[in-house]
């Protein structure tokens, strides 16, 4: 018997936390599925690497293929697609905000399973008015735990419409590298202390930050800095102060390979928050504040517990005071000792099994759609008040006059023809960072398949 398809849908968010968590959870459904992933994050492609899956990269609407609604309908056919192709049970998906097409695909294939895989610590935003709504479309909500669970103050704590998990992590103390093993891979000395620094470069913000924390390392002796990208600014400009010495890797994923450093230095996203903490890893967390994730929060955490060490984002002087306290080896081996009393990131294990058992659940009756979003949306208007009120007709009146008078410097990158790329190609990233549109179709595509994606990518975009 053929093992049941399952869709994890992924959207492109700051870094790779929402792919990771869906790899980790592919990798737990293997068992007994057939998983696969689409996802929006250029980093779809290192999928293979970590759950050895069949995939598929998706244009976000941020990509100007294509227009805004377009696109919307371009989401729903091409998932709609995936499932009739793959004889899908289940669609997952993982993100801020479900999209219309997301939820659409319910109008259609009304006995497909939709599942939103909800990570905590939102800051708090107009967003959240639309929780509800976004909520009561869902067949089920998933909340994958989070070590910091108890600072979590937003939008989405104590609704009562989720299941929390455990800590969805791709780091797994049964298969990870002890230090040797890890060292020789990555080509680290194995007699000198290595720290890890997985910061991002850039805007002036960032490479603020890139270079107060290289300068925290500066006094730790025979240290041996390691990064995955050139701590360079886009003028060519050296971030790092002299005297280090900077090694730079490209390995992936690092989370079966972070027994090889002394210590780490990141921002407090849901993956290295627990990578980095799941690994015993001593950490100093530099918050980033963009995005609806409260990486602050989440941190403050982990400081206050006296699992890691961390700065107020914004002050230079504080980062390179922080950073330059890694070097005591004392410091270290307490927060590693603090780092045991943390739970098991089991998270996509329990994820698996509710999966398992929701496609043996009989199928709810098909939702008039139409009707429940009016109704939840006339709820979501009238429930807030005055100001909500005002808030959402505005939101309308600016969709309304977006329709007839579209922004003017939106240029739409409409190709002449329609391009498919199967499968894990060599050159898949490059394209992607391209800009020239292309089709992307799942490793074993059937003629039936490409030639149904050939006809939605040619209504959405095609000139």
């Amino acid at each position: 018997m053929d093992k049941p398809a399952i869709i994890l849908a992924t959207s492109n968010g700051i870094g790779m936390g929402h792919l990771t968590r869906a790899s980790a959870i592919a990798t737990e459904l293997k068992s007994f599925a057939n998983p696969i992933i689409i996802s929006m994050a250029a980093g779809v492609v290192e999928v293979p690497k970590i759950a050895g899956v069949r995939f598929e990269y998706v244009p976000g609407r941020d990509r100007k293929w294509m227009g805004r609604f377009a696109w919307d309908a371009y989401l729903r056919d091409r998932i709609v697609a995936l499932i009739d192709e793959t004889g899908a049970k289940i669609v997952s998906f993982d993100g801020v905000v479900p999209y219309p097409g997301i939820i659409a695909i319910k109008s259609i294939r009304p006995d497909v399973k939709l599942v939103w895989v909800r990570r905590g610590f939102w800051q708090k935003s107009s967003r959240s008015y639309l929780l509800s709504l976004q909520s009561k479309m869902m067949d089920l909500i998933i909340t994958p735990g989070d070590f910091g669970q108890s600072y979590d103050k937003g939008p989405t704590v104590n609704r009562g419409d989720d299941r929390l998990v455990k800590p969805i992590s791709i780091f797994d103390a049964r298969t990870a590298l002890g230090k040797t093993a890890a060292r020789s891979l990555l080509g680290i000395d194995q007699n000198r202390p290595a720290v890890l620094v997985q910061l991002g470069v850039g805007e002036a913000d960032l490479n603020a930050k890139m270079s107060a924390a290289l300068s925290g390392l500066v006094d730790w002796p025979n240290l041996q800095v390691v990064l995955t990208k050139d701590p360079i600014d886009a003028n060519g400009n050296q971030l790092a102060p002299a005297g280090l010495d900077i090694k730079i890797i490209r390995h992936f994923p690092l989370a079966h390979v972070l027994a090889a450093f002394d210590a780490a230095i990141c921002a407090a996203g849901y993956n290295s928050v627990h990578e980095e903490l799941a690994a015993k890893i001593p950490t100093v967390f530099i918050p980033n504040i963009r995005g609806t994730d409260n990486q602050a929060a989440r941190a403050a955490w982990a400081a206050d517990n006296k699992m890691a060490l961390s700065v107020d984002q914004s002050d230079l002087k504080q980062i390179t005071a922080t950073v330059a306290q890694l070097a005591l080896q004392s410091l270290r081996d307490n927060l590693a000792s603090n780092c045991e009393k943390l739970p098991a990131v089991t998270g996509a294990k329990e994820v698996s099994k509710i999966f398992e058992e929701l496609i043996n659940q009989p199928n709810q009756q098909e939702k008039n759609l139409g009707k429940t979003l009016w109704k939840l949306k006339v709820q979501d208007i009238f429930g807030r008040g005055w100001r909500g009120v005002v808030y959402s007709l505005l939101q309308l009146l600016t969709m309304i006059y977006r329709w007839f008078r579209p922004h003017k410097d939106v240029l739409v990158n409409k190709p002449d023809s329609i391009k498919l790329v199967e499968g894990e190609v060599s050159d898949l990233s490059k394209l992607i960072k391209s800009g020239d549109p292309f089709e992307h179709v799942l490793t074993g595509a059937s003629d039936r398949y490409k030639s149904r994606r050939t006809q939605i990518a040619s209504k959405a975009y095609l000139k």
